[in-house]
């Protein structure tokens, strides 16, 4: 696969992830203190996200091949290195956090005595991978904007003569 095309993957798979972890932290203000009811019925909003296993793993196989394919890049590849670990980090949230409170809950169809510790590590486990998302996100946007050279060309052979590593943007036309 080509730099453009891991790229375009990486953003899409990266914005897939971001757009659910999103969801979580923006209904985390109206759910954290629900009586417990109406938040095993709330919860059951989640049924089928299972699925975005899918999603985050695709996530990380690209970001891990676009930085191999930038390695020679710099920042590129600090940056992109830096969404790889944000990513893996928002992964290691889940397996410690919410993993665990899916299984004591038996995916939210029951709740335990303590279920209110359980909401709380789920809900803030969620909140802190849609951060590390974000931030990986953020991270691979500045990648893109950062890297002095496409498509194997520094910048400046392709546009006139500017300086390497100045930001497009930033050019004058």
């Amino acid at each position: 696969m080509g730099l453009k095309l891991v790229r375009f993957l990486a953003f899409l798979f990266l914005a897939l992830a971001l757009g659910a972890g999103l969801a979580h932290l923006y209904a985390l203000p109206n759910k954290i203190e629900l009586p417990k009811d109406a938040y095993l019925a709330a919860q059951q909003a989640y049924r089928g996200w299972a699925l975005l296993g899918v999603v985050v793993m695709g996530q990380m196989v690209l970001l891990t091949a676009l930085a191999f394919l930038v390695r020679a890049r710099r920042p590129a590849f600090g940056l992109t290195l830096g969404a790889l670990l944000c990513t893996l980090a928002a992964q290691a949230v889940f397996w410690i956090y919410t993993y665990p409170a899916n299984r004591a809950t038996d995916n939210w169809t029951r709740l335990p005595e303590e279920w209110m510790t359980l909401r709380a590590e789920w809900e803030y486990s969620h909140a802190a991978g849609a951060l590390l998302t974000l931030a990986a996100f953020v991270l691979l946007v500045l990648s893109v904007l950062l890297d002095g050279s496409h498509s194997g060309r520094g910048l400046g052979s392709r546009t006139g003569g500017r300086k390497r590593g100045q930001l497009e943007f930033m050019a004058r036309h």
